[in-house]
């Protein structure tokens, strides 16, 4: 039998993440949260893959929101 990780971030792409966060906040309340462009300014899913895989610092923004989310 195989465990479980305890990683929420286990098993999920960036995709689903920005998805799932947009799906929650909507981009402006997304924006509010992680005050950078690809979420303020034009606003796109593919904008914001493409900025956030090449920014480290976004992408752990990124990420340990959605871990607040999934945990509340």
């Amino acid at each position: 039998m195989q465990q479980a990780s305890k990683d929420p971030l286990h098993g999920k792409t960036l995709e689903f993440i920005v998805t799932e966060l947009v799906a929650y906040f909507g981009w402006e309340a997304l924006g509010q949260h992680i005050p950078i462009n690809c979420f303020n300014s034009n606003p796109s899913i593919s904008s914001s893959l493409k900025f956030l895989r090449k920014t480290l610092w976004a992408r752990k923004k990124v990420e340990d929101l959605y871990i607040r989310m999934i945990q509340n």
